[in-house]
């Protein structure tokens, strides 16, 4: 059985009511359930929330809620790891045989199906890999890094002052989208911090994440700056098509 998570407590202070805050027409959250959902890639699309009002929008746009979050599982200190553990340990007292998981976050308006079908073509294709994930390449060279001391800048690795941006080792981030993973290993861990990782690399366009409301703002613009891009882009084949403007 394949299994979709996606994330969503309620009580977010930073952003009130975070996860079902209309973004471009719809509740955020609407975009992971449609892109799971779209991906044909799971047997099941639930949500993991302690909040009435997401699971109701949850189950608007198409999601299963099995069971409300534990409040063990809905404070601040809960992590990830804790709430997927816990979904899975409730399907696997059903006796239902969990093979793959992919835990989704509800505020990633930025996931396409396409990127899930892509993943887990990579894991099924890797007995060895036990998780893939999207990543994002730093803009700037990490090992010319500051630190401030005494307030003072001072390099992490002084030896990479002078050195050509070109010839540092690219570094990668999480997008803070999407997980998709074994769950033997991951049960047996407790932890998404598995050891044989893949990377989806994603321009950083097409990710943002949204801790604050200036995060926020920055998503609307990028998602909408990927609407013109696509726009663009289907003009251009429709004019090709048609052979010339």
């Amino acid at each position: 059985m394949r299994l979709a998570i996606i994330t969503a407590r309620g009580g977010s202070k930073r952003i009130p009511k975070k996860n079902i805050r209309e973004f471009h027409g719809k509740p955020i959250i609407a975009y992971s359930i449609a892109a799971a959902l779209e991906s044909n890639c799971f047997d099941e699309v639930v949500v993991s929330t302690d909040d009435s009002e997401i699971a109701g929008i949850s189950i608007k746009y198409g999601a299963k809620i099995p069971f409300m979050r534990s409040e063990k599982n809905s404070d601040d200190f809960s992590t990830t790891s804790d709430v997927l553990h816990e979904v899975i340990s409730e399907y696997l007292k059903l006796s239902k045989r969990i093979q793959y998981v992919c835990c989704l976050y509800p505020t990633a308006p930025f996931i396409k199906a396409n990127d899930l079908m892509k993943a887990f073509d990579m894991l099924m294709s890797d007995e060895y890999v036990d998780l893939v994930m999207p990543v994002v390449k730093f803009s700037f060279p990490i090992q010319r890094a500051f630190r401030i001391r005494e307030n003072r800048l001072e390099y992490f690795n002084p030896e990479n002052a002078a050195a050509r941006s070109q010839d540092l080792e690219p570094a990668y981030h999480d997008a803070g989208q999407f997980y998709f993973f074994r769950v033997e290993p991951f049960m047996a861990k407790k932890s998404l911090m598995l050891n044989n990782v893949k990377g989806i690399i994603l321009p950083e366009l097409k990710a943002q994440d949204i801790d604050s409301p200036e995060d926020w703002t920055l998503a609307e613009i990028k998602f909408k700056l990927n609407q013109v891009s696509n726009a663009g882009v289907l003009i251009d084949a429709y004019h090709t098509k048609r052979g010339g403007s």
